[in-house]
């Protein structure tokens, strides 16, 4: 495993912004950062103060700083370990905000405990028209199977109950939910999907998929005011796990109104690169209005999100071959391959970055093909295009994405998730072009870190515990699950941070303490890196910092 250097950076002290007003100067500072340029090259370093003005770093050193800025204001960190803002590379900003507001069913370890609180959830909200709620994976219960709307009914009959997977692709109704969406057996499968159903021919309760659309046509859709309260309880959440920019994967044209009215009112604290939505039937508009940006840096949109295939859990996620533990099931294409192309050769001349979902080997070769043919029609290469997972790609694909400059946005949790039962849908073969992340790095191409919450917890640190350990956070299985694809810390930092900057055309403003960037920083209880690998996901956030304001204390309310 690639290991990188730690040298001092006493050397950086001498290239400093030139002087300016309100210098704030944190001495007795344990810091670590990243330097440019990304990727393979880039060095992790250690300082020991740090000069801010205006929002960003001034300079960095160790103890020569106080004569180069001697009318700075001087705030002593008495050692507390400092660590450039920690930016989640793909999430979903709305749905967290949501699903802090609606049951949680994360922790459900059987149907009757997910019944269960679904019950006591519909209790406690008796006014509320639906009951609507997320997290349950059939995975973790001892049956395997997926849940019925019958055990729904049973304690939910008076009003709809719609319960999204955990990962996002196959949602749970009850059967006033399905009434209402007209789903029965006389219902067609569309395109991209399936509606799961008994042996009679009538659906159970779960749709995957496409078929999700048949379900959110009913779905009571949140004003614009309730879009913003949810935003912005996501940007608290986030911001006290030490996440300072996120890229939010698929927005609509009414979530970018709602982002671009927040940050004319300057109450988005944090940094968001929004993609838009390739679903959305706004985006050849969107696209002619061009990529949108904000003088902060606080709000992006510069790119489009595509979703290619389904999920691993839901048997969605696109494979060249069947299923391991399904013979007569390849995955779902959510996107037709044609559109695909049409899609990549709309979007490319308006300069928009390409990130396209991609989980199966299918849907990966299918991306990759994708953007081939685009390149030697219209060019692009020099998009940063994406493929967000990376999942599962066939060994043969992975030189591909160094070939053709795409970056792996990756989730290190969803392999610590997956461990169980990839090997079951996937056999021992496919696992080796599996949550590939040293692989892919070995070979030079950018790895962009993120959670994609609320599929996985957005806490950061978890992330970085799954990078490098390989296992959950109960450290399982012993050794590490393929221990062979973990990271190294600093290139897990990396991916934190300077690689997911670059992922976002922003890496000469964010994603390292360097003289000249935003000074975004977080101030943590522990050092990542005198502490066991065991107990990353235990660091907290104590302090959070945006352009140099302090956004997050866990000691203000």
């Amino acid at each position: 495993m690639a290991k990188t250097p730690l040298r001092s950076l006493a050397f950086l002290a001498m290239f400093f912004i030139p002087w300016v007003n309100a210098q704030s100067l944190y001495k007795n500072v344990n810091g670590y950062t990243l330097t440019s340029p990304p990727g393979k090259d880039a060095v992790l370093n250690h300082f020991s103060e740090m000069v801010i003005a205006d929002g960003k770093v001034l300079a960095i050193g160790h103890g020569e700083l106080a004569k180069r800025f001697p009318d700075a204001k001087t705030i002593d960190l008495q050692g507390k370990t400092v660590l450039p803002g920690l930016t989640d590379a793909h999430g979903h900003v709305l749905g967290l905000g949501q699903n802090l507001r609606q049951v949680e069913l994360r922790e459900a370890r059987s149907e009757a405990e997910a019944v269960q609180q679904v019950a006591q959830y519909a209790t406690n909200n008796p006014n509320l028209r639906w009951v609507i709620g997320r997290g349950w994976n059939q995975e973790l219960w001892p049956s395997k199977r997926f849940p019925s709307a019958e055990a729904l009914d049973e304690v939910v009959n008076d009003r709809p109950v719609w319960l999204t997977r955990v990962d996002g692709h196959a949602g749970w109704a009850n059967s006033k939910a399905l009434k209402l969406a007209g789903i029965n057996a006389n219902t067609i499968d569309p395109d991209g999907g399936q509606i799961i159903r008994d042996s009679d021919g009538q659906p159970t309760g779960v749709l995957v998929d496409n078929a999700v659309n048949l379900m959110k046509k009913v779905l009571p859709e949140a004003n614009a005011s309730e879009r913003q309260r949810a935003l912005t309880a996501a940007f608290k959440h986030l911001l006290s796990v030490g996440i300072t920019s996120t890229h939010d994967a698929g927005i609509s044209q009414k979530l970018l109104r709602d982002y671009q009215q927040l940050a004319a009112e300057g109450k988005i604290p944090m940094r968001i690169y929004a993609m838009i939505a390739a679903t959305d039937p706004a985006l050849p508009e969107m696209l002619k209005q061009g990529p949108i940006y904000t003088k902060d840096d606080h709000f992006t949109a510069r790119s489009v999100k595509i979703y290619a295939d389904g999920a691993l859990g839901s048997r969605g996620a696109a494979l060249l071959k069947p299923y391991s533990d399904d013979k007569h099931q390849h995955g779902l294409m959510v996107t037709p391959v044609d559109e695909i192309r049409d899609l990549f050769h709309l979007i490319v001349p308006f300069g928009f970055q390409i990130n396209i979902h991609a989980i199966g080997d299918r849907a990966n070769r299918v991306a990759l093909d994708a953007f081939a043919e685009v390149y030697q029609d219209l060019g692009g290469r020099n998009l940063r295009n994406r493929i967000e997972h990376a999942q599962v790609i066939a060994p043969a694909d992975i030189p591909r994405f160094k070939a053709l400059n795409i970056i792996a946005s990756m989730q290190p949790t969803h392999a610590t998730s997956d461990k169980n039962m990839a090997k079951d849908r996937l056999g021992e073969q496919r696992l080796k072009g599996a949550y590939a992340w040293q692989t892919l790095l070995e070979q030079g191409t950018i790895v962009a870190a993120g959670s994609d919450f609320p599929v996985e917890l957005a806490n950061p640190f978890y992330g970085l515990h799954a990078a490098v350990t390989r296992q959950s956070r109960d450290n399982q299985p012993q050794g590490g699950w393929r221990v062979d694809e973990a990271l190294s810390l600093p290139q897990a930092l990396r991916a934190f941070t300077l690689d997911a900057a670059y992922a976002a055309h922003q890496d000469e403003i964010l994603g390292s303490l360097e003289p000249g960037k935003w000074a975004d920083f977080i101030v943590v209880d522990r050092d990542p890196f005198a502490i066991p690998a065991s107990d990353l996901w235990k660091v907290e956030v104590e302090q959070t910092f945006v352009g140099g304001k302090r956004v997050y204390s866990s000691t203000t309310p």
